[in-house]
């Protein structure tokens, strides 16, 4: 019997190439170095939206649990009690390694992020006050399910010539998420999900997919130069 977690995987990993492909896009831009204060702003943006909306995932399940006696949101309480103070903080990592680059490590919280990583955000508060909670699952699996290569802090200094110290979340990263990926399977294949909540967890998956892929794709397309613009058009 397929396990829930398997299940899961299965599902996220028809659509995870595309969205390895978009983030291969970005790395591939002709200037590496200007395209990654923009991707840690990106990710800035992502990041700080986590811990908010697993609290409001934690305080719905808690009243699920207490009022209707709901045995997942049960389960999850003490998942949320145990991860959000696993995750609070990253954004200011991501700061740091703005600062580590020069930049202004407040930028981040003065700019509006676009549409994409609003609806990320969006759709998981939507689906934890009017289906359950345990969708966010669905979209932690996806973002803490394919963890950084151990060497792609190190890596991606060498291409981008920027110094070591400003890749300090990837680095955190690819050495935090494996842990965080299993402890999330080991979760999914205790909890008593039955049709609707397993669909439920399968859209927020591949909704998050998508929404990431439309993100940094279009980071990637600010960075490449358009093929469509006629000689001397651009001056024009």
């Amino acid at each position: 019997m397929t396990t829930t977690g398997a299940a899961l995987d299965a599902r996220i990993g028809l659509l995870r190439p595309g969205l390895r492909a978009t983030l291969a896009r970005v790395w591939a831009v002709p200037d590496p170095a200007a395209v990654y204060p923009e991707y840690l702003h990106l990710t800035h943006q992502i990041i700080r939206a986590t811990v908010p909306v697993m609290e409001a995932a934690a305080a719905r399940s808690r009243e699920l649990a207490d009022r209707a006696a709901d045995p997942v949101a049960a389960a999850l309480v003490p998942y949320w009690a145990r991860h959000i103070p696993e995750e609070r903080g990253h954004d200011a990592w991501v700061c740091e390694d703005l600062a580590a680059l020069g930049h202004d490590p407040g930028e981040p919280w003065r700019r509006i992020p676009p549409a994409p990583v609003a609806a990320l955000a969006g759709a998981q508060y939507f689906w934890i006050e009017r289906l359950h909670p345990v969708c966010l699952l669905g979209y932690i699996a996806v973002l803490e399910g394919d963890p950084p290569h151990p060497r792609a802090a190190e890596r991606l200094s060498a291409r981008t010539g920027h110094p070591r110290a400003a890749f300090r979340t990837l680095a955190r990263h690819a050495e935090d998420d494996p842990g965080h990926r299993d402890a999330l399977r080991q979760l999914l294949d205790t909890l008593p999900l039955d049709a609707r909540l397993r669909r439920g967890l399968s859209v927020s998956a591949l909704n998050t997919v998508q929404l990431l892929v439309a993100a940094f794709g279009a980071l990637a397309d600010r960075f490449t130069p358009s093929h469509d613009t006629l000689p001397g058009e651009r001056s024009a």
